[in-house]
């Protein structure tokens, strides 16, 4: 069943890429479908095995409830901005603390990521295998286009050449 929805979402991915042209309706609904693949309990806690597979399943969520800030084309040759944030999320999966590690100083990008961070919280709870003194420590890349929009770096696109 992953296998089949990872498959459709790769064939939405690619629809995307390669369509001249969308409104932006038709963008937000494909980021809402492809994101909306939640991979969690019924206790909402992660099915992630490593922590590289949790983080995914965090930028999916922060994608998810900040759909019309992403885009869901591949990202743009030269960014507007790369955002890095360190983060922290204890076992209920609320968001302890973030700090921003890398910035080129845009104001408002950093605003964007911060504000997407706390918005998707709390998160889907982290397994317990995960966890080291009750908590998990991250860090996460916003890719931000020209226009404002963004993707994270653990579920982007491959950027443009040019």
């Amino acid at each position: 069943m992953r296998l089949a929805i990872s498959g459709v979402g790769v064939a939405a991915m690619l629809a995307a890429c390669s369509a001249p042209e969308s409104t932006q309706q038709e963008r937000d609904a494909l980021a809402r479908s492809l994101i909306e693949q939640k991979k969690t309990t019924e206790d909402a806690t992660s099915t992630a095995t490593t922590p590289d597979g949790y983080k995914v399943d965090l930028a999916r969520r922060i994608s998810q409830v900040n759909f019309t800030s992403v885009y869901v084309e591949r990202p743009q040759a030269l960014l507007r901005s790369v955002i890095v944030i360190k983060y922290v999320v204890d076992g209920d999966g609320n968001l302890v603390k973030s700090e921003i590690l890398r910035s080129n100083r845009d104001k408002h990008a950093e605003a964007s990521a911060l504000s997407s961070l706390k918005s998707a919280a709390p998160f889907p709870k982290p397994p317990p295998a995960l966890l080291k003194q009750g908590r998990i420590e991250l860090s996460e890349s916003w890719l931000f286009n020209n226009d404002g929009r963004f993707q994270l770096r653990s579920v982007a696109l491959a950027q443009m050449d040019q």
